[in-house]
């Protein structure tokens, strides 16, 4: 069974494309730290290229950016290509098959809105009663 359950945070923004046959295709990366440390004590970080097709791609591009953290279940897919030089390589990609965002919409609409809030003035020596 090839199944890749991982959480981690965007390393930038969902890139959304779509094929010569019209379907959508969304291309993003998320870094995923280790359970352990290192001998350096460390945490390491590992870095992962992800996809989306279809319906999943419009919404992971439309509720997504840099820095969001996200939980990934997918499958792990190899591909062989050549590069600019026509040397063979390998890439791997984690196929999406669900997205959970972990960001929520609300703290991030709280935390742009608090920093527009005016101080409330707790002086009542102004107040005619």
């Amino acid at each position: 069974m090839n199944q890749v359950n991982l959480i981690g945070n965007l390393t930038r923004d969902p890139e959304i494309t779509e094929t010569s046959g019209g379907v959508k295709v969304c291309r993003f990366a998320i870094a995923v730290n280790r359970n352990y440390k290192g001998s350096d004590g460390e945490r390491k970080t590992d870095y992962f290229n992800c996809v989306a097709w279809r319906g999943l791609a419009e919404t992971v591009a439309k509720y997504t950016k840099k820095g969001n953290k996200i939980r990934i279940t997918g499958s792990i897919e190899t591909r062989v290509y050549e590069d600019s030089q026509g040397v063979k390589r390998t890439g791997v990609d984690i196929v999406a098959q669900d997205v959970e965002f972990l960001t929520s919409k609300t703290s991030a609409e709280d935390d742009a809105a608090s920093k527009h809030l005016q101080p409330i003035n707790d002086d009542d020596t102004d107040i005619p009663f």
